[in-house]
């Protein structure tokens, strides 16, 4: 499930698979040389050379029946596998896999009684250095016995010619040659190279080398290599490939210090922290990871302890952990979190366990997560850069499908999160699978997983965005696959609004979706914006234990930092000075909303270039987001103006664009408005996706408005799906998109009994606009049905929306509310004038003194010509009948 192959990793390089590699072998470049032992020793090899390259060509099986000796030694940073093996006549045959050209190229070959363990390649393939000792007669390593001796030796390759030896010694020496160049000039003049001794002690040698007769590269000076210590008395060492840095652990008074050494392109490096580990290495020898794969015995390899650091490019440092293990009922190993200033201690129960246990833990980098696997028992995905709450953590057990997915054989984790499958001899490149954590998503029923498999999702696609090199061409060609995959989600998420009982599934796939869609633009996003609805979980997770405690910060050794170390330092910086997150949140917004809201229904609203500004930015969001999605909407969204939303929208580009400018120092304005927008926009974007997916669903492609007929199935499923999504945005008072509120109504008006839609209008479920109350009246008749529709929305609107509806209604019901209306108005803005009694009052026939005088008062106001200019311009209102519904109106409340 979490563990995709690829073409250019998925070299199989023993087993049943030999018949592949002599193919493969055959088509390769055959630079060959022999060990020498003795005067005229280059001339020898070149013959013996040229033996073995005429018995491979007459015999095309000659690899094939020595497959069961292919071994990978190595992984450099660009990507190339080194591996041996033995031909027929027992020569040691080096080999490169080129992962761009997917070629293989034969390096260099030794004699028949030695066996490599360490190689290394310089990535202009010049020069070769390997480490060999003498094999028993059983084909295994001697393992030092007295007078053994272990051989370390540089090669000139391009072409093959001299053979320096670095060591002979008693005790392994590992190899590596450093990358620190990206692009480097086509023959830089200057390599180094990295020993790792036994003897607790690391070097670093300076190899000048120099063109001779045209492309002939010869080292410089061979009898006089510069070298450098560069640690020592360690009992623990990393590399790590993709980074170039080396990390080591030394004991100081019992104490596990881990240090860190960084190379740089200028062949200059530093020593850049060191930190305390709460974990005791007294007893448990020496350990290297990463410098080559490591072909120990796993049933040995299984009882030893596991250690090793990771780090991703948003400045996390990860140190994980699992001690010996005595008893395997009982599993536990812990996550050093340096960058957050914490480690998580897990502890499970495995079930079933056999008396052998031949199967070790292994870590595995997945760039935001790491995991951890014991085959056929359990796999654990560890969220790196939000590991605060547990259920931001997947756990599954053996009895989950998925786990089958996985190879049940001992792994080795190598640099650049790759994998190494002892049986089958494959090479993995581990990622997360989206297809598979969909799949899962599917199918699991507990809160806390789909929570934990919704995030590892929705990171996928932002983490293969970030591989180095030579994986970006295939991660572009995956493009497709992963948008389809996200749209799967979505629909997934429109069909199940409901499983979730511990947090909204909705709140949850928009907040970090619009996280995950500004995370790379700075490395303060996660600071910033908040990755999740959910603040706290507190119910435990079945299988697992937790114990979290407080870790040292690690002591920077330097004081100017870039890239990832600056990341990391921030990171640091925050912890120590225990800077709270300013995580956004719409508090501000929704005070300054209602205020706007409040002056409009007063009619003292602000200054209008405030209001003015507002709206521009909304406007600014809705063409952001059209210019994103060129294919027009399924829904009809975005159609209208719907002036509440477009200030709710604008007032948050204001408020996260001022959030942005206080907290992201030296970020460009531009840039962050730029970021401002792309989250609200996303953020729009997903609240039409989810609702188009229902849309799609239910097939509602020709739905067009209209209230001619009662609503179907298919609409009710989609108005639940809409208000699902009202539930989720109000309370985090979150923008939604324009025309949405019209919609929800008319479908509500479709779909819901009249007193449930009066409830759900009361409620706040249903927001009336104009929009929708115009069609409403327009559109249905004047039935008796109807009209107790019209009148109870009409007697629900705001008043400024109201007067503007009751003129498009023609009944009489309407124009009694004009009239009530109008003569509320024209008395709030009457001034007593002088009476004047030349009103013949014989005209009017009602003998009640004040409503004589409230007569005498609008036929007044009525000869000024100010009674009847409001209804000049609409057809709908008989002025005439204004007047003695309001006459008709007084008698009935003075009860005449």
């Amino acid at each position: 499930m979490m563990m995709e192959e690829d073409e250019t990793e998925n070299v199989p390089v023993w087993g049943s698979t030999g018949r592949l590699w002599c193919s493969l072998l055959l088509q390769m470049l055959l630079f060959l040389l022999c060990l020498p032992s003795g005067g005229g020793a280059n001339e020898q090899a070149r013959r013996q050379a040229r033996a073995i390259k005429e018995n491979s060509e007459k015999d095309q099986d000659v690899v094939e029946n020595d497959y069961e000796s292919l071994r990978v030694l190595n992984i450099e940073r660009n990507g190339n596998i080194i591996y041996t093996y033995k031909d027929d006549k027992g020569n040691v045959v080096f080999g490169l896999y080129d992962c761009q050209t997917r070629q293989n190229e034969l390096l260099y070959a030794f004699e028949k009684d030695l066996e490599v363990f360490s190689c290394s390649v310089n990535s202009e393939r010049t020069l070769l250095a390997a480490s060999l000792i003498q094999s028993t007669k059983e084909g295994k390593r001697n393992e030092l016995q007295p007078g053994s001796k272990c051989l370390t030796l540089l090669v000139e390759i391009h072409p093959v010619n001299n053979v320096k030896v670095l060591k002979a010694v008693d005790s392994y020496i590992w190899v590596q040659f450093l990358y620190p160049h990206v692009e480097s000039h086509p023959l830089p003049e200057n390599h180094l190279l990295l020993l790792i001794s036994e003897e607790k002690y690391i070097e670093k040698f300076r190899v000048r080398v120099t063109q001779e007769d045209g492309n002939r590269v010869v080292i410089k000076n061979s009898g006089h290599l510069q070298r450098d210590r560069i640690a020592e008395n360690f009992v623990w060492a990393q590399w790590d490939m993709s980074e170039q840095r080396l990390y080591y652990i030394d004991l100081k008074k019992s104490k596990s210090i881990l240090k860190c050494i960084q190379f740089y392109a200028d062949e200059s490096y530093n020593l850049m922290f060191e930190v305390p580990l709460d974990i005791s290495l007294s007893n448990s020898g020496f350990k290297l990871v990463n410098f080559g794969c490591d072909y120990q015995d796993q049933e040995k390899l299984s009882k030893h302890l596991s250690l090793c650091v990771f780090t991703n490019h948003a400045g996390s440092l990860c140190v994980c952990y699992s001690p010996k293990c005595a008893a395997w009922e009982q599993i536990t190993y812990s996550v050093f979190y340096i960058h957050k200033g914490y480690s998580k201690t897990f502890t499970t129960s495995l079930k079933n366990v056999g008396s052998h246990m031949t199967k070790g833990i292994t870590f595995l980098n997945l760039d935001y997560y790491v995991g951890v696997y014991l085959p056929g028992h359990f796999f654990h995905l560890l969220n790196v850069q939000h590991p605060d709450l547990i259920c931001h953590n997947l756990f599954l057990t053996g009895n989950n499908e998925m786990i089958d997915m996985l190879p049940h054989s001992p792994l080795q984790s190598l640099s650049g999160s790759l994998v190494l499958d002892y049986c089958s001899g494959k090479l993995y490149r581990a990622m997360l699978s989206q297809s598979s954590l969909l799949q899962l998503l599917q199918k699991t029923r507990l809160d806390c997983e789909k929570m934990a498999t919704l995030h590892c999702a929705l990171s996928c696609g932002h983490g293969a965005q970030l591989l180095e090199g030579q994986w970006r061409q295939r991660a572009d060609l995956n493009t497709n696959r992963v948008l389809s995959d996200f749209l799967k989600i979505i629909q997934w998420i429109s069909e199940n609004v409901s499983a979730c009982h511990s947090f909204d599934l909705i709140q949850e796939f928009i907040i970090a979706s619009s996280y995950w869609s500004v995370y790379s633009e700075t490395s303060n996003v996660d600071k910033l914006l908040p990755h999740s609805s959910v603040l706290t979980w507190n119910t435990e997770i079945p299988g697992i234990t937790l114990v979290t405690e407080d870790t040292a910060l690690p002591l920077m050794k330097v004081h100017s930092f870039k890239g990832y170390w600056e990341t990391l330092n921030s990171n640091l910086e925050n912890v120590k000075y225990a800077k709270p997150h300013f995580h956004y949140n719409n508090s501000v917004v929704r005070r300054e909303w209602h205020n706007l809201i409040s002056e409009e229904k007063t009619g003292k609203r602000r200054s209008t270039a405030y209001v003015r500004n507002i709206l521009d930015n909304a406007i600014k969001v809705i063409s952001n987001l059209e210019a994103r999605n060129l294919e027009p909407r399924l829904t009809p969204l975005l159609q209208e103006e719907d002036s509440h939303q477009r200030l709710l929208m604008g007032l948050m580009v204001s408020e996260l664009r001022d959030h942005f400018l206080r907290h992201l120092q030296g970020v460009e304005k531009k840039k962050i408005e730029q970021m401002v927008l792309d989250y609200i926009s996303k953020l729009l974007d997903l609240i039409c996706h989810i609702l188009e997916a229902s849309w799609r669903k239910h097939n509602l492609h020709s739905w067009v408005f209209h209230f001619n007929s009662r609503g179907s199935a298919a609409e009710f499923a989609v108005f639940h799906i809409m208000t699902r999504i009202l539930e989720a945005t109000n309370s985090l008072f979150l923008p939604l998109p324009p025309g949405f509120h019209t919609l929800h109504t008319i479908l509500g008006v479709h779909c819901l009994p009249l007193h449930n839609l009066l409830h759900c209008i009361d409620s706040g479920v249903l927001l009336l606009t104009e929009t929708a109350v115009t069609r409403l009246m327009k559109d249905l008749d004047n039935t008796e049905k109807n009209e107790k529709l019209k009148f109870s929305i009409i007697v629900r609107l705001p008043p400024l929306i109201g007067q503007k509806i009751c003129r498009l209604w023609d009944h009489p019901m309407s124009s009694n509310i004009i009239s009530r209306n109008h003569v509320m108005q024209l008395l709030q803005n009457y001034k007593k004038r002088p009476r004047n009694s030349m009103i013949d009052k014989s005209s009017f026939s009602v003998e009640f003194l004040p409503l004589n005088y409230f007569i005498e008062i609008l036929t007044d106001i009525e000869s000024t010509n100010q009674a009847l200019y409001p209804f000049e311009q609409h057809d709908n209102v008989d002025a005439k009948f204004v007047e003695e519904a309001a006459l008709k109106h007084t008698t009935m409340l003075l009860g005449l």
